[in-house]
């Protein structure tokens, strides 16, 4: 019963902003039922005595409410018109009076300061009059009144009006936050789209290339031929390792213990950089390794961004010029990693280098993402340089530098 009895103030205010004609219509119901009360008593001595007249002059001055949020200060000087010509035949003025107080509420509430207290006076002004035989006590209960009246309707004005400005915020937030749950979404999806083409694009270039290989000296040198395809499965069976990883990123659930359910392996970093490099090896390109400064955790964003930049920059190498060698280079500052992959310009055919598609772009994205910088393009000396700058903390922990590690 408390809960039902809770939702009513609800149910009103849905009801009031659906059909406000219809409530209007009760209240106007409603003070016509007040004003026939009033004109059932007896009235004061000297007053006429309630007849058809009367009762057609109120119910007319009821109807005129329907129309007081409509146009309310339209509304309350024909009221206060009609109840100057009922006061003006005899009758008791404070049959009527409820009826002008709700349509003075209605301007204050609706309109201007300036509006309201312009009704006010024209209420008062009315009131007056319906009392000139008691003038002092008709002027302080006019003024007393219609100031009460008018201080609350335009109370409650400012509160609906602060009420649909926050509605406004509210559905402004609404929306804003889901612009960024979808933004979210696609940026996770981006994410995933690009882990996916670097897993696939440097993997399928390892294999294309060793595929190529074992057909070519299939029937001359089958123990070469064996070695590429051992390269090729061993090669394979890392690339779909990496997709599974990724797809159950996708589908991780999470217990009712709240930890997370299924098992995946880690974020590749820089610490499987020589299988990266073996790969490459094994695909037939020379590759050299040379690191500089002290070598040291980074933070696992980091050291993603990191591994795949020198991957799709190997990447690159692979399809656009295997027959080159190729140079990775890290340098740890105290404040930043610079990796450098550099092939020495030797393709097999056409022009070394890559254009500005997927790989590049989707390198500068990364970079970005952590606050680096990427370049790319020939290098002055012959062949073509991917410059990845990455900002690193300044202060690490000493037991996790490694001053004697070694990459190549």
């Amino acid at each position: 019963m408390v809960a039902q009895a809770a939702t009513w103030p609800g149910h009103l205010r849905r009801l009031v902003g659906r059909h406000p004609l219809f409530v209007d219509g009760l209240l106007a119901t409603a003070t016509v039922a007040v004003g026939l009360a009033l004109a059932s008593q007896q009235p004061p001595a000297g007053i006429r005595p309630m007849d058809l007249p009367g009762y057609a002059l109120t119910c007319l001055l009821g109807a005129l409410l329907v129309a007081r949020q409509r146009a309310p200060m339209a509304v309350l000087v024909v009221y206060c018109a009609v109840w100057a010509g009922y006061i003006d035949l005899g009758y008791w003025p404070v049959v009527n009076s409820p009826g002008m107080l709700l349509a003075l509420y209605t301007v204050a509430a609706r309109r201007r300061v300036r509006t309201a207290l312009t009704a006010a006076v024209i209420a008062a002004t009315v009131w007056v009059y319906a009392g000139h035989e008691s003038l002092l006590v008709a002027i302080v209960q006019g003024v007393a009144w219609t100031g009460v009246v008018a201080w609350i309707g335009h109370g409650a004005g400012q509160l609906a009006a602060s009420n649909q400005r926050l509605a406004r915020v509210a559905r402004q937030l609404e929306y804003e936050q889901d612009q960024r749950a979808r933004r979210a979404v696609v940026e996770e999806r981006v994410r995933i789209a690009r882990e996916l083409h670097d897993v696939v694009a440097h993997h399928m270039s390892v294999i294309s290339v060793q595929a190529g290989l074992a057909r070519y000296v299939l029937a001359t040198d089958p123990q070469t031929a064996e070695s590429a395809l051992g390269t090729v499965l061993e090669t394979s069976g890392e690339a779909l390792d990496e997709l599974r990883r990724l797809l159950s990123l996708l589908r991780l659930n999470v217990d009712d213990a709240g930890e997370e359910s299924g098992s995946y392996a880690p974020a590749p970093g820089l610490n499987q950089l020589d299988e990266l490099i073996q790969r490459v090896r094994a695909a037939g390109v020379r590759v050299e390794v040379t690191t500089s400064g002290v070598a040291r955790a980074l933070p696992p964003g980091t050291d993603l961004c990191a591994y795949r930049v020198i991957q799709e920059g190997l990447t690159n190498v692979l399809k656009h010029a295997p027959a080159a060698a190729a140079t990775v280079t890290l340098q740890y500052a105290r404040d930043r990693l610079t990796a450098r992959v550099r092939d020495d310009g030797r393709p097999a055919a056409g022009p070394s280098g890559v254009t500005e598609g997927h790989g590049l772009v989707g390198m500068r994205e990364r970079a970005h993402l952590y606050g680096g910088t990427l370049t790319a393009g020939p290098h002055p000396e012959g062949g073509f340089e991917v410059v990845l700058t990455l900002p690193i903390p300044a202060m690490v922990d000493d037991d996790r530098a490694d001053p004697g590690r070694d990459l190549t």
